[in-house]
């Protein structure tokens, strides 16, 4: 027996390429040798007449103002950001300075080339629902020219029954702001240690640090460093250190009239430059009461960094770096609650190895206890989860992904003990869910990979990106899922033995 089918909704989330942001743009920057042309652009529109600017900029806020929330808020930013460049900024009107914002703009497609790699969670908002309905978030990875990748959001309502509607994804998309954050010392003393940083600089300034500390407290404390320690040989090179590990957390935020899916989460640190990819979200419950959080993949375009996403309501993020052994890799998911005291995340350490690790009293996840390594056909060339553990009356239901022969990703799943996750109680033999003849073509072809799904009325629940060509959905009854796992475990290991 191979388990239950894996029923597949009809509807599906394609990219739709009149998804666009406003972004920064630099002639020269693009190219291969960077040499700016700003100033010389800039003094092109300074020359133009006043009728002239006033048209050219009456024009552009007609033919773009309709795609973008505040264009006009947005030009004056951008104008603000080269204004540097100006020769003599006080003669320009502010016309001429908006329209240079203009010059310096352009607009960035977030999912024309692919959307994929959705994750789940029940929504903030439960109002104004029938009987057996549920309004469930859903992230997306969102793929644009050069391989960007950002994190973007859609609203649907799962059922009554099998039933899914997904809510109008129209409207200007918003880039959330960066606000003000509380740092964690914790966080800051792992990230240095993780860097092997520790000298007399770096112990001073931990020491001067409290627990929580903002931005002015901690170039404070830096301002305050006796100068022969800075003058010592690492004293500079231990400054920038400190600076670029502190900058690793920060927090953005979106206007309260924005909807979900308007919202982007847009590559914000030097560390996810080239990416924010595949965030894990799930709804995570302790003493303090329940938080969205999710991990992501940060990319600056050599080397990959797992980060840490909470909020409260899916419009006020904190983005801080995890640290630690057990999340050296992608494919981190956290439990959604502490178990037996501890906070746990499944992993993949080793690049191919579904592992368990656990954070200890210093804010470092702890080297991994293997779970499951590649050892069916269909996914001997690595495994990893499919997003965060599901609670069950039977075990912690894990999702998984495993890959074939020609790169071939399919879906499966591990039935992980309730009390000891560490121990494995049962596996479901063969695939849940493989690329079929509608799902193989695509960006990447060959490929069906999901950061996360649910339960909801007995019925699992499972977006999943095809191809990274479209987000589909899938729907198993977990009663008989869980029972063809169980016919495949050993007596002894059987749930509920």
């Amino acid at each position: 027996m191979t388990g239950p089918p894996a029923l597949r909704q009809a509807l599906t989330l394609t990219p739709d390429p009149r998804r666009v942001i406003v972004k920064l743009f630099v002639p020269g920057e693009d190219a291969a040798l960077v040499r700016t042309r700003a100033g010389a652009l800039i003094d092109r529109v300074a020359h133009l007449d006043d009728e002239e600017a006033a048209r050219l900029l009456r024009d552009t806020i007609d033919r773009f103002g309709g795609r973008h929330r505040d264009l006009d808020r947005t030009f004056h930013h951008h104008y603000d950001l080269v204004r540097h460049r100006v020769a003599r900024a006080r003669d320009l009107s502010p016309t001429t300075r908006q329209l240079v914002g203009a010059y310096f703009s352009h607009e960035y497609a977030v999912e024309a080339a692919a959307l994929c790699n959705p994750s789940t969670v029940a929504h903030p908002d439960q109002s104004a629902l029938g009987a057996g309905q549920l309004r469930v978030a859903v992230s997306l990875r969102q793929i644009g020219e050069g391989h960007l990748s950002s994190i973007g959001f859609a609203t649907a309502v799962l059922g009554p029954g099998r039933r899914i509607t997904v809510a109008d994804r129209s409207g200007p998309l918003v880039v959330g702001q960066r606000v003000g954050v509380r740092h964690r010392r914790d966080l800051l003393a792992a990230g240095l240690a993780e860097g092997d940083c520790d000298n007399e600089v770096t112990a001073t300034v931990l020491d001067a640090l409290p627990e929580r500390y903002d931005e002015a407290t901690f170039e404070r404390v830096l301002g305050d460093l006796p100068p022969d320690l800075l003058s010592r040989s690492t004293g500079l090179r231990t400054l920038e250190q400190l600076r670029r590990t502190n900058a690793g957390s920060y927090a953005t935020s979106f206007p309260a009239d924005t909807a979900l899916h308007q919202r982007v989460l847009w590559p914000a640190t030097p560390a996810e430059s080239n990416g924010m990819e595949d965030a894990r979200f799930v709804r995570f419950t302790d003493d303090s009461g329940p938080v969205y959080r999710a991990t992501y993949t940060a990319y600056d375009g050599r080397n990959i960094a797992t980060r840490g996403l909470a909020s409260a309501d899916l419009r006020r993020f904190e983005i801080t770096p995890m640290r630690g052994p057990g999340v050296r890799n992608k494919g981190v998911a956290l439990f959604p609650r502490p178990v037996g005291g501890r906070h746990l995340a499944l992993c993949r350490a080793d690049g191919e190895t579904i592992g368990l690790t656990c954070l200890d009293g210093a804010s470092r996840w702890q080297p991994p206890v293997s779970l499951h390594a590649p050892r069916d056909s269909w996914e001997l060339i690595q495994v990893g989860n499919c997003g965060s553990p599901i609670e069950t009356d039977a075990g912690w239901l894990v999702l998984t992904h495993g890959v074939g022969p020609m790169r071939r990703y399919a879906i499966g799943a591990l039935l992980l003990d309730l009390h000891r996750p560490e121990q494995v109680i049962a596996e479901l033999p063969g695939a849940l869910l493989s690329p079929d003849e509608t799902d193989r073509d695509g960006y990447v072809p060959n490929v069906v990979y999901s950061c996360g799904g649910l339960v909801h009325d007995g019925e699992l629940w499972l977006p999943y990106g095809a191809s990274d060509a479209r987000v589909g959905f899938a729907t198993v009854p977990v009663a008989a899922l869980i029972a063809a796992m169980a016919e495949s475990a050993p007596p002894s290991a059987r749930p509920g033995r």
